[in-house]
């Protein structure tokens, strides 16, 4: 059969951050997809801050070189699904009297004013129906998401700057789950930690649906900073020690007495690491609690109610010994995310061109492209 007309053209995912931005393109393939094109371009500090652009042809002008270094096939498209700034969002899930689909849509503006700290007229609001897990609902449970439109604007028109066409613009959290989560469905909570260059942001998934975000300011480029500073080097010479010898422990055997003794020592990095991981993992625990205490209404099974798994993603996911270090002191289970379960065959984490190391970095680039994947 002739398409003549495609109303749900293919897009690639385009992620945003404040230093850099990723792209990435998939094509289907039976009932996966496969890696078609991808790439990656700095941004200089000052150009975005905090989510917010700042200068809006410089950002295009990067874009657009971007899309001109792509490796592996060319666009072929001006589509684009593209992040938007986590700490910048306002999500919630809210409870509401079962009614039809279009007459929740309407009353939900009205209920959001209550949760949203900004005014209603002043913001983009979006929201998701979610189905229960276990339990018939006797009300819906419904996904709110918000975010002011002096933020949202700028990217829209950076985006026509670089001769785009946005099909979607999304929060990174939502794009990170369905990188992350198997089948976008959980029978318990799943705590998602990405770790960026400037920030490290929380993720709570439950059931059918992101819970619960927040971000910090402990960040993979701080990390950096630290160990330059700490060791008195350079930060090229900090960030290649930062990858060589990570949380790293050295141990000896040592004889006292005609008995051998197991001694550990930590390396130089972690003693440098010491004071933002302490901090880091003060701050999962913090937030763990402020979960556990304020979950409701999730409708899972009775025995899912506390976060059973944390995935790492992000740049600073690759630090090495940090899952080992986290499990031990949250006593939760830690392990790096895999970005590729919902894109690629179970057997398989990482694409040609594309290793599962440096696929951590692409995670909310991989959840966008899949939607725009799927949506074609």
């Amino acid at each position: 059969m002739l398409t003549l007309l495609n109303l749900k053209p293919e897009a690639f995912g385009l992620d945003i951050s404040d230093l850099s931005l990723k792209i990435v393109k998939l094509g289907k393939k039976g009932k996966f997809f496969n890696l078609t094109s991808f790439g990656e371009e700095k941004i200089k500090p000052g150009i975005i801050k905090g989510g917010e652009i700042k200068d809006e042809k410089a950002l295009a002008k990067i874009i657009q070189q971007a899309l001109v270094k792509i490796k592996g096939k060319g666009m072929g498209t001006k589509y684009v699904m593209v992040s938007l700034p986590e700490e910048k969002a306002f999500l919630q899930v809210i409870q509401m009297p079962r009614m039809s689909e279009e007459e929740l849509r309407a009353a939900v503006i009205y209920e959001a004013e209550n949760y949203i700290p900004l005014p209603i007229e002043k913001m983009y609001l979006d929201s998701q129906l979610i189905p229960p897990v276990y339990n018939h609902l006797d009300h819906a449970d419904v996904l709110i998401a918000a975010l002011p439109k002096k933020t949202v604007d700028p990217y829209v028109s950076i985006l026509k700057l670089a001769g785009l066409k946005p099909l979607a613009l999304e929060i990174e959290s939502l794009a990170i789950a369905r990188s992350l989560i198997k089948n976008e469905v959980t029978t318990s909570p799943v705590l998602l930690i990405d770790l960026g260059a400037t920030r490290t942001s929380f993720i709570v998934f439950a059931g059918h649906s992101l819970r619960f975000t927040s971000s910090i300011p402990v960040s993979s480029q701080g990390f950096t900073e630290i160990i330059s500073k700490t060791l008195k080097v350079s930060l090229a010479e900090a960030e290649k020690l930062k990858i060589k010898h990570g949380l790293e422990e050295k141990i000896k055997l040592e004889i006292k007495d005609q008995k051998s003794e197991k001694r550990v020592e930590r390396g130089r990095i972690f003693e440098a690491l010491v004071p933002p991981l302490v901090d880091l993992i003060q701050q999962i625990k913090r937030h763990l609690e402020y979960y556990r205490t304020h979950a409701s209404h999730e409708h899972l099974p009775p025995n899912g109610k506390e976060v059973e798994k944390i995935y790492l993603c992000g740049g600073g996911a690759n630090l090495k010994g940090l899952p080992e270090l986290l499990t031990l002191e949250l006593k939760v289970p830690v392990e790096l995310g895999n970005p590729w379960i919902n894109i690629l065959p179970e057997s398989l984490n990482e694409a040609s061109g594309l290793p599962f190391e440096e696929s951590l970095r692409y995670t909310t680039a991989l959840g966008l492209a899949l939607r725009g994947g799927r949506e074609e």
